[in-house]
């Protein structure tokens, strides 16, 4: 790029990152506070704390940084209009693709970024988060529940212990689970201990007994034990499988799933709409950068509004991202409605070039005819003093 040209791209880079970070900044305390209840509740620390609250950062830079990019776009410029400079530059004969290129440029890298975190990051961090909230959950059965106190832990399960030995572990355990209408299982325990083992949660019970009552039966069916461990994330329906969402597969795995899942085969459409709205998601800068450029590109003087280009600009981007929402909503009910989602951003990006263009070209037939009328004007004094 020329000095010209790099002098507008620092301009616009400076209040993408202002509008970026600010916005990022003030959402994700807004989420973040939603997350107190995992220490003043939970008793975890600071690091588990802000790791779960960072993992939501991917998913709130791909929602953000558009919108940013565009908000970047417009202040630019606006203060090259301000200051006059888009007079000058188009004065001086700087051609309007000049002019596009910086912001162009700062697009496709957003655009690249987005790309980057959508398609590899993002469903990493949804399992990463998964992960953690299932050890979050071992924690708060090991670290919150009180002594002589009966906890509800979740919905039908019930925890109890007498009391803390000096090593951590718990003695005089109650534990009963009746999540399952008519089905009662009691987990009885002289002690018990939460155990981290490849990853997973386990509460390791010694000395006890289990009782299980199943539907339709008044008999209680009784099991001692000497040691038996309790896993923390099985604590679901029977024979319910852990399924994981189409948000939290790799692309990967949304490319080729595996059409024996019965999962798979209820929400087939599911899966193929996020799989095209990943692919898809990078348009979205471009086209955005490109909607403010069509609409605020154009040099004005100072006695010429432009509030009505802005508020036409903000109409065309949120027309744009429902047209967006409504092709991923049709994707997953029509094989068909593949191609609007693509075709959504293109569009746009389509008919913003278009605008900046004809925008160009009136303005050069306005140049031209005001040249004209200027030669023209500078003649006439000459005719009339020839004629006289």
């Amino acid at each position: 790029m020329r000095q010209i040209e790099r002098y507008i791209f620092r301009i616009a880079f400076g209040a993408f990152l202002s509008c970026l970070i600010g916005l990022t900044g003030v959402i994700w305390v807004t989420q973040a506070l939603r997350e107190l209840d995992l220490i003043t509740a939970k008793g975890q620390t600071l690091l588990i704390f802000f790791l779960i609250t960072g993992l939501s950062l991917p998913t709130l830079i791909t929602v953000i940084a558009p919108v940013a990019l565009f908000i970047a776009v417009v202040y630019a410029l606006n203060k090259l209009n301000g200051d006059s400079e888009l007079i000058v530059m188009s004065a001086a004969g700087m051609s309007p693709r000049h002019l596009m290129r910086p912001f162009l440029t700062l697009a496709l890298l957003v655009s690249a970024a987005i790309g980057f975190l959508t398609i590899q990051v993002m469903p990493s961090s949804f399992q990463e988060l998964r992960d953690v909230l299932t050890r979050v959950r071992g924690d708060f059965i090991a670290n919150v529940v009180k002594e002589g106190q009966f906890t509800t832990l979740d919905s039908g399960i019930t925890f109890h212990f007498r009391e803390r030995a000096p090593n951590g572990a718990l003695l005089g355990i109650f534990m009963q689970d009746r999540r399952e209408a008519g089905r009662t299982v009691v987990y009885l325990a002289e002690r018990g201990q939460a155990v981290d083992l490849d990853g997973q949660t386990y509460l390791v019970l010694e000395k006890g007994s289990i009782h299980r009552q199943q539907p339709g039966s008044r008999d209680t069916s009784i099991i001692t034990f000497q040691r038996y461990a309790v896993d923390l994330a099985a604590f679901t329906p029977p024979d319910a499988d852990t399924i994981y969402k189409p948000r939290e597969r790799s692309t990967v795995q949304l490319m080729f799933p595996n059409p024996d899942e019965t999962y798979y085969k209820l929400t087939k459409g599911r899966f193929r709409a996020e799989l095209h709205d990943r692919l898809s998601s990078w348009l979205y800068p471009l086209a955005l950068g490109l909607i403010a450029f069509a609409a605020l590109g154009d040099p004005r003087t100072t006695r010429q509004g432009r509030g009505l280009a802005v508020a036409g600009a903000i109409a065309a981007v949120v027309g744009l991202r429902i047209a967006g929402f409504a092709a991923a909503s049709a994707a997953v009910r029509s094989q068909g409605a593949v191609t609007a989602v693509y075709a959504v951003p293109l569009v746009a990006i389509a008919l913003s070039l278009l605008v900046a263009t004809q925008g160009n070209r009136v303005r050069a037939f306005n140049a031209g005819v005001a040249a004209r009328l200027r030669r023209f004007s500078g003649a006439v004094p000459v005719l009339r003093a020839r004629a006289g």
